[in-house]
């Protein structure tokens, strides 16, 4: 008889149950891995876990969330969602926006999209270069809708 073991845990000591985020080292190894920033890293491991197997290309992760549950500024944010754009981990696929409280879907290039191949940007991006779509088309739920946050208007002057 071997040692008993703990519910949810086969032979191998391995639970079917539990989900991981993986970090194959042919990422870690690559050069756009190695020049990540720290807090790039911990936002693309939260995106990442947000993959659930079937849903790549509609990944949400928004920034109060992200704010709250990374210990983060918005902004800190942000700049980490940039640089994972920019160096291949990641693509946007629909542009959150204010109005309508919609959060960015996204999508990760090391797992299949749309029943294409994953695409492993990453692996070709070199210092200096950047994958980051300066254009994104897609299908807006509101149109002819100019939403201006209330810190950015500005106030009329009146002139009598």
């Amino acid at each position: 008889m071997g040692k008993p073991r703990k519910a949810g845990v086969n032979q191998k000591g391995r639970n079917k149950h539990e989900q991981f985020v993986p970090l194959p080292y042919r990422m870690l190894d690559s050069d756009a891995w190695t020049s990540l920033r720290p807090a790039s890293v911990k936002v693309w491991t939260e995106l990442r876990r947000g993959f659930n197997g079937r849903n790549n290309g509609e990944i949400l992760l928004p920034y109060a969330k992200a704010g709250k549950k990374l210990n983060m500024a918005s902004a800190t944010i942000k700049r980490a969602l940039t640089e994972l754009e920019e160096k291949g981990f990641i693509e946007m696929v629909k542009p959150g926006h204010w109005y309508g409280r919609k959060a960015t879907e996204w999508r990760v290039t090391d797992q299949a999209y749309k029943g294409n191949i994953a695409t492993n940007e990453w692996r070709q991006w070199k210092p200096g270069m950047s994958f980051l779509k300066t254009e994104v088309a897609f299908e807006a739920e509101y149109t002819n809708v100019l939403t201006v946050p209330f810190q950015m208007r500005k106030k009329k002057e009146y002139s009598a």
